[in-house]
């Protein structure tokens, strides 16, 4: 009977490149001395101020899933709700920050803005509903047959595989939604700057590719 702890080793190593995080490129700027549209400052706080709490989210759900790695004892009824949870958080923190860029929407004055800031939600949103489909999943996992549980999470690594590529698209749509004067105006936000410094990277993708500024 196959154990579950490679199948969540699986698991967290699809999680691991997957997440986005709507968070600005601080220290970088356009070099210009007049600096943002105020307009375009006030949309920033608008996404800005929804990132923290949902980068610290996020953050702990990809925690939790990476730490029942290591755990080869952890009872199936006990990684079953780990992972429910940390799906959950998943999507409701990509939700929270997909429905912050449409409160905000279009970032004034840029060309092309209003599609930027459509794909950017777009993307985020559809996330959303990914993870709460391997939430569902999960949940419906039978938890007292070792066996079939771990051929479940089989299924599920799989799937969350797809999510990361998902998430990969997700970055690209935010890198590009993130340049020139909406970076600039993010940059000022303290908010951001708090979930790109809590990050440890000076953009907002937990895919650990950096955007140069």
């Amino acid at each position: 009977m196959e154990g579950t702890d490679p199948v969540n080793k699986k698991l967290a190593a699809a999680l691991s490149g997957g997440a986005v995080l709507v968070v600005a490129a601080t220290g970088c700027s356009s070099g210009g001395d007049k600096g943002p549209d105020p307009k375009l400052v006030s949309w920033a706080k608008t996404v800005c101020d929804a990132v923290p709490a949902q980068s610290t989210k996020i953050k702990s759900a990809n925690a939790s899933i990476a730490a029942i790695a290591t755990d080869s004892n952890l009872p199936p009824k006990s990684a079953q709700q780990t992972y429910v949870e940390a799906f959950q958080d998943l999507a409701d923190g990509y939700k929270t920050l997909a429905n912050a860029l449409d409160t905000a929407g279009a970032p004034p004055g840029v060309d092309g803005g209003a599609k930027l800031q459509q794909d950017a939600s777009k993307n985020l949103a559809g996330l959303s509903t990914s993870y709460a489909e391997l939430k569902k999943k999960v949940d419906g996992l039978d938890t007292k047959d070792q066996g079939k549980f771990a051929k479940g999470l089989k299924e599920v690594a799989i799937q969350t595989k797809e999510v990361g590529k998902q998430g990969d698209n997700g970055t690209q749509a935010l890198k590009r939604l993130e340049q020139g004067d909406v970076k600039e105006a993010m940059a000022e936000q303290p908010s951001c700057k708090v979930a790109a410094s809590a990050a440890g990277q000076p953009t907002g993708q937990a895919t650990g590719q950096a955007t140069t500024g």
